[in-house]
């Protein structure tokens, strides 16, 4: 495990939060929900979260930067330093009762993402990564997947919320990939995702019309992993395009040839 006063700091806010979310979760018929657009929810519980994790990071980092999903952006004294926060990544999940959801943190440091905190409290699992210092789920450090061949693979991906993204690219790419690997996934939370690429349990995944909240945690968990991380598209960095493709060295350039193929 990673003890660094940073880990500290992110893991402690992490927590905090899931107090809320682990208690809601539990009364999720009686929550009061909002639209935020087509397909798109959010709940009370997903606004106190968020609140949770930001006053906790201010308290802690007072002049770095933040990006919220609610809230948006807030400028820091420190130009150098931005949390990246989703407090509530399986919203959909989250509001069906669905146990796969999760909180998570990233911190980009001069344009890099430096640490990640994915933190799943329904089964209290925490997944921490540090630039150059690892990647642990609770006590145990990850590896990804060691497979090689894509039809032995397990490929996660993500579908477009109702009125974003390209349902018509998403089904040439599901069907490229479906033709070649072991079998498909659809969870239903990016970082979680992105943590289950970094610890094995998915060889590789993708997904388009992502925001930086979504995988700032992931992508570091995932280099820490030993695995790589690039846009759907190849590109390598991720954060501008909205878009992750990740795996080993091997399945994410199969995955990343498959994707453009299905869109050649």
């Amino acid at each position: 495990m990673i003890s660094s006063p940073l880990m500290t700091v992110m893991v402690d806010a992490a927590r905090k939060a899931a107090r809320g979310l682990k208690r809601d979760f539990g009364e999720v018929e009686n929550l009061q929900v909002s639209r935020k657009g087509p397909g798109d929810f959010v709940s009370a519980a997903d606004r106190k979260a968020e609140e949770v994790v930001r006053d906790a990071l201010m308290k802690a980092r007072p002049g770095y930067g933040l990006v919220l999903e609610e809230e948006g952006r807030i400028e820091g004294s420190d130009t150098s330093h931005t949390w990246h926060v989703d407090p509530l990544d399986g919203t959909t999940n989250f509001l069906h009762g669905i146990p796969h959801f999760a909180i998570s943190i990233g911190l980009e440091r001069e344009g890099q993402m430096v640490a990640g905190v994915i933190y799943d409290p329904i089964k209290d699992e925490l997944f921490v990564a540090e630039r150059g210092k690892g990647a642990y789920l609770n006590n145990r450090r990850l590896r990804v997947s060691a497979r090689t061949d894509m039809a032995d693979a397990v490929a996660g991906y993500g579908t477009p919320y109702l009125g974003r993204g390209s349902h018509a690219v998403l089904l040439r790419e599901v069907a490229a990939v479906m033709a070649v690997t072991g079998g498909t996934r659809r969870i239903g939370a990016a970082s979680l995702d992105l943590a289950y690429v970094a610890c094995g349990r998915l060889d590789v995944y993708w997904e388009r019309d992502l925001k930086t909240w979504d995988m700032a945690a992931g992508i570091v968990l995932v280099r820490e992993a030993g695995g790589f991380v690039t846009s759907a598209d190849g590109a390598p960095d991720p954060m501008p395009s909205k878009s992750v493709a990740a795996g080993n060295e091997t399945l994410h350039r199969e995955l990343v040839a498959l994707l453009r193929k299905a869109n050649g």
